[in-house]
């Protein structure tokens, strides 16, 4: 448009029909008229993945609709068993996680390795009752976890997942999941992740701001504030992914002691990890190769047919 009101405004000078002001006074003029439409064509693409995501959006919800508020249960006594476990992703026709079953009494600590891509963390996140089953199911004292009141179940469970989130705000409330409760709960929590001291050295304490995604803090930092935050309340269940994945060798006896505290207090421990010194204390291990329960049994059992079936260093590497 810009071009055809120059060239006419041309031609009109060259016939002297106009004047060489009128000609840009009109360019001017027809560029401040055509300004919102060239902003709205700028911005269509803005406009249509904003659709594409409300769209995307509104079909997930109606996918996994909110449950009715339920009955609220006794606190759980740690017993877990996974029955047939089966996990099809939406949109997918391969099951990540296929028929899957064991069970472990409270208080039990449970060891989960195998290969990458075999279906640990997916399991991680059906055993707290982030996924829903395709088939089968999680039970926690009985009572399938996906249908479980959500505003009760969280205060029997610790997660730590393998990628650490920390909010915006302080340690302390990052800590006590930003519930109203006593300060000794949060003390008590960073004690047993063996964090606590390292919290003191910080500007201000249990107060320090960890930034949006705890930007402030080391990954070292953001994974033993994690673990406080996973046994924080004196969960009946604590499910770590990779726990120990970012920690050095001080911070790997102090998960090694956390675990051992758990333990002892009849919580049962549910750890996907690959070092040797994690392994270690656990009572039982899960074995899981393509989405499916290779072996599970006592530890000591598991340990001695893995190392039969492979040489030493290969048992390491399909730990991990």
């Amino acid at each position: 448009m810009q071009s055809v009101i120059l060239g006419l405004g041309a031609y009109l000078v060259i016939e002297r029909l106009a004047t060489v002001g009128a000609m840009f006074a009109a360019s001017i003029l027809l560029g401040r008229a055509l300004q919102p439409v060239e902003q709205i064509v700028g911005s269509w693409r803005n406009l249509v993945s904003a659709r594409g995501a409300f769209l995307r959006v509104r079909e997930l919800l109606a996918a996994s609709p909110p449950r009715e508020a339920g009955l609220s249960l006794p606190r759980p006594d740690g017993r877990l068993s996974v029955e047939s476990l089966t996990f099809v992703p939406p949109a997918s026709s391969k099951p990540i996680l296929r028929g899957v079953a064991f069970g472990i009494d409270p208080g039990e600590v449970l060891g989960v390795i195998g290969p990458t891509g075999a279906g640990k963390s997916t399991l991680a996140r059906h055993l707290v009752g982030v996924y829903t089953p395709s088939a089968g199911a999680v039970r926690l004292d009985g009572s399938d976890v996906s249908a479980w009141a959500r505003t009760s179940l969280g205060q029997h469970l610790g997660y730590l997942p393998q990628d650490i989130e920390l909010f915006a705000d302080t340690i302390a409330a990052n800590i006590s999941r930003f519930q109203e409760g006593e300060d000794q709960e949060v003390i008590l929590a960073a004690r047993m992740a063996g964090v606590h001291e390292m919290i003191l050295r910080l500007p201000n304490g249990y107060d320090t701001q960890v930034g949006e995604g705890g930007a402030v803090l080391s990954g070292g930092y953001r994974q033993r504030i994690g673990l406080a935050r996973a046994v924080y309340g004196n969960p009946s269940l604590v499910v770590l992914d990779e726990p120990s994945s970012n920690l050095d060798a001080d911070g790997d006896a102090a998960l090694t002691d956390c675990i051992m505290q758990l333990k002892k207090s009849g919580t049962t421990v549910v750890i996907v990890s690959h070092r040797p010194s994690t392994i270690g204390v656990v009572d039982k291990i899960l074995v899981l190769r393509d989405g499916v329960a290779e072996m599970f049994g006592p530890r000591a059992e598991i340990m001695s047919r893995l190392t039969r079936a492979v040489p030493v260093h290969a048992v390491q590497g399909t730990a991990s």
